[in-house]
């Protein structure tokens, strides 16, 4: 078997490999996130949840295989581990971007309904009564 075949099947199994032990982190520990974000609304975070792990899956799987050919050729045993770790090492970077800006995007929309959270009264306000037409800025009625 040639050595470059060698190596696309070692990369192969270690990039597919790292992509589904990240997936699997991310989804396991992100869905309490999610649920915090999304006010507590198990079912649509587990949906949420379904659909980024899908996505990561798609976007990261299809990276990996188009970035599969090696254009030079494996020669020896020294080529086959600097191909696997530029490769490999490409493959993490692209992984921990991915995932950098995932938390961003849940992130932001984290904080704008911590700040909407804050605006909105728990409660509408007590004694409080609406403008009526005798009100400060009008002159009181004749009679009174």
């Amino acid at each position: 078997m040639d050595l470059t075949v060698v190596a696309y099947v070692i990369y192969l199994l270690i990039s597919v490999a790292l992509t589904v032990w990240v997936a699997r982190t991310l989804s396991r520990n992100g869905r309490i996130f999610l649920a915090d974000v999304l006010h507590g609304n198990e079912k649509l975070a587990d949906a949420v949840n379904h659909l980024l792990v899908v996505g990561f899956y798609l976007v990261n799987l299809g990276f990996v295989t188009l970035y599969l050919k090696n254009a030079d050729g494996v020669a020896d045993a020294r080529e086959l581990f600097e191909a696997l770790s530029v490769k490999v090492g490409v493959v993490l970077l692209v992984l921990g971007v991915m995932h950098l800006g995932n938390v961003w995007v849940l992130s932001r929309i984290r904080r704008r309904s911590a700040l909407e959270r804050e605006q909105t009264p728990p409660v509408p306000p007590q004694g409080w009564t609406p403008p009526t037409a005798q009100g400060p800025w009008t002159a009181p009625a004749a009679g009174r």
